[in-house]
């Protein structure tokens, strides 16, 4: 028996539970704001060089009655497709030749200059942004995807120093303070006067996402039954997938980076207020000696759910009954080196951390680039938070019939593949470029949610969180590296894409080691997974006779004399399992 069976006696899943789990996922409609929202505070609209500064624009239009367009080919030269005029070019000495019908003058041979009084930003996409405001082009343009980079960065400090915090002081303690430090630092963000400035609240808002992302996440889970966490969990994760499409609602109704800033950070105020209801991890204060506190929670969650006569029958001592086990195997410590001291821990830990890297450096690596794909960027971030909906439910689908093995080799292999493939559709196909870029995110949001759920299943009990702590690191290390990938266009267009699905290309191979879950027992510890019965692969009609199947060291299938093998079944991809 255990915390499950006390979660049952309360009421399972009941009011408690509902109330409980829709009000620490509803901050998620806004985690995708801030995951996102260098795609709109950081937008890149059309822009030029400002004209020289003893030039009139709107004298000049009036005096040779040309439209204003027309007029700026005598200070813009184009670019290098010749179809629209150059963004960091200017030339030296107006050429008033070129306003001549028919002109047909060569430029590439006139003196140019860069934009030494700035750029002219046009304002009908954006009426302001970080870019515009502190001329994040051209040679600063680098310095656009370093605010995403930076504010990953913040995610990933987070995820080290809140993980650890939360079980120190508690997952409610560390919740309630990240709600209030995203709320505190991400209005003050708006009020940034410089760069640097707002990259350092953009550093330390992202900490206090992850503290909202763990904390919540584990307040959650350690409140459900068993039984309803994939369910719950899969509902949930809808909240992300719809909060994509608010933040292009808002990003089209404010146009204003400082504004949005405040929109998508004000709401944690009102988080942090109500996040004082919740109770504390039962299981945690059990843990960490606070048993009467534990008690009156449970006693709480069980009032709330229609049970107060378990009130009289819930003690202390039936507690610790309950969680015999879960305190002592409290007991052993475990870090993340022994990730990686067993051969088939490390055979995981190995093949995860590929899968988890590429997953989340693909996903944002399309995510965060809407602006290439010639169509309009608030369309193309609701397209692609909608385009979530059917592939978690396709993910599902492969996960029940296909097993969890298959279903992530196909799900980054096929993400490449339409990585791959928009590499050769021509800039000026739109249409096609966002279908296949619709497809590719839905095939990576697939692979996050299946690596979710199959990391889970392959690390047994006693490591399970510390694994998916370490492995889910590289998925943050991902996505800082993701926008930093974007900067390579300017050496080879097609370079990004490349990268990304090259990246992908090498996890589906790393995949094909991982073993299949799919209806197995969870293991509980290190010795159960390394001891994986080698035959547990084998199909049924395997016979054994006056003999015993292990592994060796090698992880070859060993039988003692006079063992016979009759049938053996290879899962995997192509390689043999053992």
């Amino acid at each position: 028996m255990g915390f499950t069976d006390l979660l049952d006696e309360v009421g399972g899943f009941g009011r408690y539970q509902w109330l409980h789990v829709t009000l620490i996922s509803l901050p998620g409609l806004l985690m995708a704001s801030q995951n996102l929202l260098n795609n709109f505070v950081s937008g890149v609209p059309s822009h030029h060089c400002s004209l020289p500064a003893n030039q009139n624009f709107y004298n000049l239009s009036l005096t040779y009655q040309v439209d204003k367009q027309l007029l700026l080919k005598v200070f813009i030269p184009p670019d290098s497709s010749g179809n629209k005029l150059d963004r960091c070019r200017r030339y030296v000495q107006p050429q008033w030749h070129l306003l001549a019908p028919n002109s047909s003058a060569n430029t590439s041979n006139l003196q140019t200059e860069g934009c030494v009084d700035g750029w002219t930003f046009d304002q009908s996409e954006f009426s302001a942004t970080t870019v515009s405001e502190w001329g994040l082009v051209c040679s600063q343009r680098p310095l656009k995807q370093m605010i995403q980079t930076i504010y990953m960065g913040g995610v990933l400090t987070g995820a080290i120093i809140y993980g650890g915090l939360s079980d120190r002081f508690g997952r409610k303690t560390v919740l309630i303070w990240s709600y209030l430090q995203v709320g505190v630092l991400g209005c003050s963000a708006a009020l940034s006067p410089s760069y640097s400035i707002y990259c350092v609240f953009r550093f330390l808002s992202g900490m206090a996402v992850s503290g909202i992302i763990l904390n919540g996440v584990s307040l959650k889970v350690e409140w459900i039954p068993t039984k309803s966490r994939t369910l719950v969990g899969t509902l949930t994760s809808f909240f992300f997938t719809f909060g994509q499409m608010i933040l292009a609602g808002l990003a089209y109704w404010l146009r204003d980076w400082r504004k949005l800033q405040v929109f998508v950070c004000a709401p944690h105020f009102l988080f942090f207020t109500y996040s004082w209801w919740y109770a504390e991890s039962a299981r945690w204060l059990v843990l960490n000696r606070r048993s009467e506190e534990a008690l009156r929670s449970l006693h709480r969650v069980a009032r709330i759910n229609g049970k107060p006569e378990i009130k009289d029958k819930l003690t202390i001592e039936i507690l610790h009954s309950h969680m015999s086990k879960e305190i002592q195997s409290s007991r052993s410590t475990f870090t993340a080196f022994d990730l990686l001291k067993t051969r088939r821990i490390r055979q995981i830990s190995t093949c995860l951390v590929a899968v988890w890297f590429a997953t989340s450096f693909a996903y944002y690596g399309l995510a965060m680039d809407l602006q290439k794909f010639g169509v309009s960027i608030y369309l193309m971030q609701i397209i692609f938070g909608a385009v979530d909906v059917p592939a978690k439910f396709f993910a599902l689908g492969m996960l029940s019939y296909l097993g969890r093995r298959v279903s992530q080799v196909s799900c980054l292999f096929l993400s490449a593949v339409i990585i791959f493939a928009n590499i050769f559709v021509p800039t000026d196909m739109h249409t096609l470029r966002t279908t296949l870029a619709c497809l590719g995110k839905a095939f990576t949001s697939a692979s996050f949610t299946t690596v979710y759920l199959y990391t889970g299943e392959l690390y047994p009990t006693v490591i399970r969180q510390t694994g998916m702590g370490f492995v889910s690191t590289m998925a943050r290390v991902g996505s800082m590296a993701a926008p930093a990938v974007l900067i390579l266009d300017e050496v080879l267009p097609v370079l990004p894409s490349i990268v990304y699905g090259g990246a992908a290309v090498l996890a589906s191979g790393f995949a094909c080691f991982l073993p299949e879950t799919l209806n197995k027992p969870l293991p509980d510890t290190i010795e159960d997974v390394e001891e994986k019965r080698n035959f547990s692969q084998m199909k049924e009609g395997v016979s054994l006779k006056e003999g015993v199947v292990s592994g060796d060291d090698a992880g070859r299938v060993v039988m003692t004399k006079g063992s016979t093998l009759k049938e053996t079944k290879d899962e995997g991809c192509g390689l043999n399992a053992l």
